[in-house]
């Protein structure tokens, strides 16, 4: 893949990103019974990117979402606490991936991602109260990012497989990875 092809591609995947939490943000939770549980829609651009692109180029994407849909209607503690989340979720998705695809799926990665965005949130709200109380919302939390977490993996995976321009780009990560 050509420079200009790839920066092409994180644009795309960035932008798609942006419009995904700009439309989770304008609809009802439908989690009542827990507050601040979301769907995470934007998190199946992650998990293309990790299947396409580089650790590094999916870190760019997730950066990129952030700033961009903090400026678009976010405020300094929404920053906050996505930020936190989301880069604890990049890097538990980043590494259950770095298992290989013969111990975890790409619907376990995303899993692992839900939970551990949750876990994120959880640590800035610990901050945010001083006390590590709000902790004791995590199991109600990370039940949600299970089942979040394996829409959003078999959602990825059925655009990994049946859409062509990504499974060009999921194969060719294929071989780069073989040929090192």
């Amino acid at each position: 893949m050509t420079k200009n092809k790839r920066l092409v591609y994180i644009a795309l995947l960035a932008a798609q990103a942006v419009v995904l939490s700009l439309v989770e943000r304008a609809i009802p939770s439908p989690f009542a019974f827990a507050p601040g549980a979301k769907l995470g829609l934007a998190n199946v651009i992650t998990c293309i990117s990790l299947y396409t692109l580089s650790a590094k180029d999916t870190f760019m994407i997730i950066c990129i979402r952030l700033v961009l849909s903090t400026l678009l209607g976010g405020t300094l503690s929404t920053f906050l606490y996505s930020a936190a989340g989301a880069i604890l979720s990049f890097l538990g998705m980043w590494a259950v991936q770095k298992l290989g695809p013969k111990r975890v799926s790409i619907i376990g990665v995303s899993v692992t991602g839900g939970v551990m965005h949750n876990v994120g949130q959880l640590v800035v709200a610990s901050w945010v109260a001083q006390s590590w109380t709000v902790m004791g919302y995590l199991p109600v939390l990370s039940f949600i990012g299970i089942l979040t977490g394996i829409a959003i993996g078999i959602a990825a995976n059925y655009l990994l497989q049946n859409v062509q321009t990504l499974r060009n780009f999921f194969e060719l990560k294929e071989k780069r990875a073989l040929s090192k």
